[in-house]
């Protein structure tokens, strides 16, 4: 793989399927006690021979209602999925509903004046979670279902997105069993009022922690910044109207872009990289007011921002790994934010990671193997077998030796860069593709996070095999530990239960609650 550092590149004419951002909107008149269902759940009218459902519920958002001649019935909607991630609509026809913007959702405001003033609850704190709140605010006492019963559903009934058709089946037989009896975070916060949002079916690296007590995150148009110690989030960028770079450097756009489509976001030392779906990059020191620098990276038709990852150099200087869906891996330098490195291969590129002494990129994408390159050539040093479907995540341990990929066939792999014949461990999902993976900075834990429901936090001293399990309901638009590995940030995006999800580490497994 030859560096090129032209702006442009061809690639083959494919793009990644967009989703629709939101589940379809139904209209209903609330009922006077509204019960608001778990994440997931839709309705369908029964007929009218049918018999009662053991478990009425409404959808997301939406207040239940019954009469006798009127039955509802429960089912998870995993057709709805498939409407709202139509495989087949190009990229560009991402408009009206499909895009959470503001302009974009007409009346639904008024829709989600009514949910948010039919389904107030205040936030979770561990003190009430140690009461028995259920930490999303689920209120299973006034629904005819329990917890343990839904969960079995979901299990059941979620349906994983392949592109190679049943890789997941085939590649469970190859993972390693593990004790799920961690406990190395615990629950600290579930912030309601911070709205964590996704574009991307697939890219789910939306939520970035700078601190035990900061994280950064994606709501619709906006980039939010949330202070767990003063409770306040606050809006650092907003990309609905028309930006503009504050200041000048070669290849920058002075004219800015409009209404960009957020697709990935990286946030460390006060810089915050974000990634569009048409190639854009936009830069922002978090210090400063205005935007530092605007390019695009492509013009090519698969221009999606796949991921960015922000780091430093062996000199100090900061740079950023851009992977684009153009089938480039482009690294820019962060103090005059030129174009220092283009890669291109054979396939989009979906994330890449560099290692700890800058020597190695990690590369994963639309090809089931995953390949590592030299950092400076851009030459292709080994490709790793052993994923069955498309990856969308990696990770480098900070021992510089050991890496994960984590893939559409639900698996997480973990390699030891000394002997890459085959993996080291292959570590399983409960019902999707693992999307994302974090390594906390003292190597001590390794988490994955699936399309929705589940993390999964490994020990890595126990060479993987004791894990936690962290289980709520909705969607996962990203995760992040804090540097100092005191905290554990996740984003969950659903209509009604869409919030940030706080945890905490325990240290010599003793009790801590310093925060709340």
């Amino acid at each position: 793989y030859q560096p090129d550092l032209s702006s442009r590149v061809s690639a083959p004419s494919r793009a990644f399927a967009p989703p629709n951002s939101q589940t379809r909107r139904r209209r209903v008149t609330p009922s006077p006690t509204p019960t608001v269902a778990p994440p997931g759940l839709v309705l369908k009218r029964a007929t009218p021979n049918s018999s009662p459902p053991p478990t009425p519920l409404c959808p997301i958002g939406l207040a239940w209602r019954s009469t006798p001649a009127d039955f509802l019935f429960l089912e998870h909607n995993v057709d709805d999925m498939e409407d709202d991630y139509d495989m087949d609509d190009p990229v560009d026809d991402m408009d009206g509903e499909d895009y959470l913007g503001p302009e974009a959702r007409d009346d639904s405001d008024e829709e989600d004046d009514e949910d948010a003033e039919a389904n107030k609850a205040s936030d979770t704190s561990s003190e009430e979670a140690r009461r028995g709140k259920d930490i999303q605010g689920i209120p299973w006492d006034r629904l005819e279902l329990t917890r343990e019963g839904y969960r079995e559903t979901r299990l059941l009934q979620y349906k994983n997105y392949e592109n190679v058709p049943n890789s997941a089946e085939a590649a469970m037989k190859a993972c390693k069993s593990t004790e799920k009896d961690g406990t190395y975070y615990e629950f600290r916060r579930n912030t309601r009022s911070v709205k964590s949002t996704i574009l991307h079916f697939q890219l789910r690296n939306l939520v970035w922690a700078t601190s035990k007590h900061d994280a950064y995150l994606i709501s619709h148009y906006s980039v939010l910044h949330w202070s767990a110690l003063s409770g306040v989030d606050t809006e650092i960028m907003n990309v609905e109207g028309h930006i503009a770079p504050s200041e000048k450097h070669p290849g920058s756009l002075l004219e800015g872009f409009s209404q960009t489509q957020v697709s990935t976001l990286a946030v460390k030392d006060n810089l915050l990289v974000a990634g569009g779906f048409q190639g854009e990059l936009i830069c922002k020191n978090l210090d400063q007011e205005g935007i530092s620098f605007c390019c695009r990276t492509t013009y090519d038709d698969n221009a999606i921002t796949n991921a960015v990852e922000i780091f430093n150099t062996s000199s100090g200087a900061v740079h950023f790994i851009a992977s684009i869906n153009d089938s480039g891996v482009r690294e820019y330098d962060m103090e005059r934010y030129q174009l220092c490195k283009h890669f291109r291969f054979d396939w989009p590129v979906n994330h890449t990671s560099l290692s700890p002494d800058g020597k190695l990129v990690l590369v994963v994408g639309d090809d089931p193997d995953a390949l590592l390159i030299d950092a400076n050539s851009g030459k292709a040093i080994h490709s790793m077998k052993g994923h069955l479907d498309f990856s969308f995540a990696s990770a480098w341990s900070p021992d510089g030796r050991t890496f994960a990929t984590g893939n559409q066939d639900r698996t997480c792999r973990v390699w030891d860069a000394r002997n890459l014949s085959q993996s080291l461990h292959v570590l399983r999902g409960n019902l999707g593709a693992i999307r994302s993976i974090r390594y906390t900075s003292d190597g001590q834990f390794l988490s994955m996070a699936e399309p929705a429901d589940f993390v999964h936090i490994f020990d890595v001293k126990s060479d993987y095999n004791k894990r936690q399990e962290l289980d709520f309901f909705g969607e996962i638009s990203g995760m992040s530990f804090s540097p100092d590995t005191d905290t554990l940030f996740v984003g969950v995006w659903d209509r009604t239960y869409g919030s940030l999800l706080q945890y905490g580490r325990l240290y010599n497994y003793s009790y801590l609650d310093s925060l709340f």
